[in-house]
């Protein structure tokens, strides 16, 4: 398909942070191509494999993780991308990486090393993603990190808007590789973060049917679902109920995603480079002001009835303590940290939290509770809620 001219460029890309001795072997991949490529073969990237979507530490194999979201995500990315004429695989690569920073047990776990690195600067999960991906995931002998693209780790710290306030993390690796923060991202980058919101809108939906958390009668008190399976029992009569629910998450999700298109395609009209993108002053990739309106309901609904649902406050609480144990552990007694970990472990702070910190974040669900019994010779039961 033919690229709009507000797409990025890979061949126009500002570079890495670190020169790359190319020796003429690398194949016929673009810049982005390569970002994508790099992330998918990070360590990183398959530990969402076990970390918490919605549900803590899923005994059940059809529950989404970050992984599965990730990947869902990447999905819608690339057809909204498509159809505008944008890069498709800056925005596969920014949808794939834009969770790479959640620590295990999701938000519970971030709320625990927020409170836990209050005094060295705060945790954020989206400049921890970039911490990650730019620094602690070094698999090269001749630099650190991923060496990414510079329109890469500008989407991944702007892909919600210009960053007013950044923390250590971010600031550290804009330090070094300035990502002018102040202004809009690229229309990728805002496409990755609607197709986020796309997916999770919907697939937490389905994931909470299947777990009992939502019924049929809940997503009828919202006009906008109500309508959509109306429509949808109107069409298929005769199918099973769960035909219907799941048929009303794809029926969804078209929907939004045609919106965005349209929305978005009649926002940059007239717009000729991405530096007018750029230069905007607003978010030009979204819903339009009605649906916007709906999803904000949807996102409200979704709250009440489902991420605050006293079971999950309950297990995300233990969760929660299941983090501050260990940041407390370490803290204490560093020695009980895997050697390579303990062996780098500075002396100073707040470089030693940090460090710790960073430890903790890239755990998977199931290894921070390992390792809680391992330190303390029992983890809270009932730590997975499906």
């Amino acid at each position: 398909m033919h690229k709009a001219p507000y797409a990025a460029d890979p061949a126009s890309s500002r570079g890495r942070e670190f020169a790359e001795d190319r020796d003429g072997a690398r194949g016929p991949r673009s810049e982005f191509q390569r970002d994508r490529d790099r992330i998918i073969h990070s360590i990183a990237f398959r530990r969402l494999r076990s970390k918490t979507q919605v549900f803590v530490a899923p005994d059940g194999d059809h529950y989404r993780t970050r992984l599965t979201h990730s990947i869902e995500v990447a999905q819608i990315g690339r057809v909204i991308a498509r159809e505008l004429g944008l890069d498709e695989d800056l925005t596969e690569a920014l949808c794939l990486a834009h969770d790479i920073g959640h620590p295990p047990f999701g938000h519970a776990g971030e709320k625990a090393l927020e409170e836990a690195m209050s005094h060295a600067g705060g945790y954020d999960h989206n400049a921890h993603g970039i911490r990650t991906l730019a620094r602690l995931e070094s698999p090269y002998p001749d630099r650190v990190g991923l060496n990414l693209t510079w329109e890469m780790l500008e989407g991944m710290a702007k892909h919600n808007g210009p960053v007013a306030t950044q923390n250590w993390a971010l600031a550290e690796v804009d330090r070094a590789f300035p990502l002018e923060l102040g202004k809009w991202p690229s229309l990728e980058a805002q496409v990755a973060a609607v197709a986020d919101d796309i997916a999770y809108d919907n697939h937490d939906i389905d994931d909470g049917l299947r777990a009992g958390f939502l019924d049929l009668d809940d997503l009828m008190e919202l006009d906008f679902l109500a309508d959509q399976f109306r429509k949808v029992e109107r069409r298929f009569p005769h199918v099973t109920r769960d035909i219907q629910l799941r048929e009303l998450i794809r029926s969804q999700i078209g929907l939004m995603v045609n919106d965005v298109i349209n929305h978005t395609r009649a926002n940059v009209s007239g717009m000729g480079e991405i530096a007018q993108i750029r230069g905007a002053d607003r978010q030009l990739a979204g819903f339009s002001p009605d649906l916007a309106d709906e999803e904000r309901r949807l996102k409200k609904f979704m709250y009440d009835r489902l991420y605050y649902h006293a079971e999950q406050i309950a297990t995300a609480e233990k969760a929660r303590d299941v983090v501050a144990r260990l940041f407390v552990a370490y803290q204490q007694d560093p020695s009980t940290m895997p050697d390579d970990w303990f062996e780098r472990l500075p002396t100073r702070e707040p470089e030693k939290s940090r460090h710790i910190a960073d430890f903790i974040a890239g755990m998977t669900d199931r290894f921070a509770i390992d390792q809680c019994r391992k330190i303390y010779g029992r983890a809270p039961e009932g730590l997975s809620n499906v």
